[in-house]
């Protein structure tokens, strides 16, 4: 997010770069770089006739070439974007001529998402020295909750951890669907304002009270109860809770208990550098830890990998959702 922030920083100070070559797995930043440049290199009067955005499934490399050469039209810069850019992967390296000597009239936009070039390949070597390219990595679970409260700064709102921990659990590591919703919640709440779980369940759908992260905080907490109950729902509810991922997030759960367990340095800071989770989760592990003994969770873990097999129709029979996930518990709590 810093190097977005730079870019955008430079962009506004006036040191633009001829070509910009946009890639990686999360397709959130390439696309918000991407409609930055759109928006703001040019003045809108002058779009018309110096900004086009072409989509590599309809065009060539030659193609792209032969745009970013033409000059502006009464204006001292043309802008070409080239959206799903990673349909051209295997001819891409075609742009190393053009990238050795770019226009400097132009601001060529390259948007090649889900794939990265090698970078020890002579064309991403040559359009490093030229111009600026931006590898767009996934973030992991651990590092969405810091950036979306950054994210909802820039709005004036604020977020509670368990919020936070929802958007994880319902929409994983999609920012841009996380975007989405903040967004829709951003245009009801007053700046200064909190988002709670209250305010997710009520405004976006999402269950506070039947989630991914009750089901796991139930079981950590031996609250047989309240985990069938869940359960049950998951089961009635299956397009909105998948077996395949709630089995996932219980095992992940369980794999870190094990990590815990086997730490020297219990101190709260380490424990959730090591987890990869947000303070605030850590006494759910302190507890779990007390109520399920190292030798219990190996166990358990080794369990979990037979139903995720089960639940992939390995040797089940096509059992319902609902019997396997209470298998699943009476193993867990016996």
């Amino acid at each position: 997010m810093d190097e977005v922030l730079n870019i955008i920083k430079d962009i506004k100070a006036g040191n633009i770069k001829p070509i910009y070559f946009l890639m990686g797995e999360e397709p959130y930043y390439i696309d918000k770089l991407s409609e930055y440049i759109e928006e703001n290199i040019l003045q809108e009067h002058e779009r018309d006739f110096n900004q086009t955005v072409l989509y590599g499934r309809d065009i060539t490399v030659e193609d792209i070439v032969a745009n970013a050469k033409r000059y502006p039209m009464m204006a001292d810069k043309q802008v070409v974007i080239v959206k799903e850019a990673q349909e051209l992967s295997r001819t891409i390296e075609k742009l190393e001529s053009y990238a050795e000597k770019p226009q400097e009239t132009t601001v060529l936009v390259i948007c090649y998402k889900y794939k990265t070039l090698d970078k020890r390949k002579k064309v991403t070597k040559v359009l490093e020295k030229n111009g600026l390219v931006f590898e767009s990595k996934k973030l992991y679970e651990n590092q969405v909750g810091t950036w979306l409260t950054r994210v909802l700064k820039g709005k004036k709102l604020q977020i509670e951890p368990k919020a936070s921990q929802m958007f994880v659990d319902f929409l994983g590591t999609d920012l841009s669907r996380i975007a989405n919703e903040v967004d829709k919640l951003a245009i009801i709440l007053q700046p200064g304002e909190t988002i709670t779980p209250a305010i997710i369940e009520e405004n976006i759908g999402f269950s506070k009270d039947f989630n991914p992260f009750e089901f796991r905080k139930a079981i950590g907490e031996k609250n047989q109860l309240q985990a069938y109950k869940i359960a049950d729902h998951f089961a009635q509810n299956p397009k909105d809770n998948p077996i395949v991922l709630t089995i996932g997030l219980v095992f992940s759960f369980f794999s870190q208990l094990l990590q815990y367990h086997g730490l020297k340095d219990k101190n709260p800071k380490n424990v959730a550098s090591v987890l990869k989770v947000n303070p605030y989760f850590v006494k759910d592990y302190e507890l779990a830890a007390r109520n399920y003994p190292m030798k219990k969770v190996s166990a358990i873990v080794a369990t979990l990998k037979d139903v995720d097999l089960k639940s992939k129709g390995v040797g089940a029979s096509n059992m319902p959702m609902g019997d396997l996930l209470k298998e699943m518990l009476v193993k867990i709590f016996s």
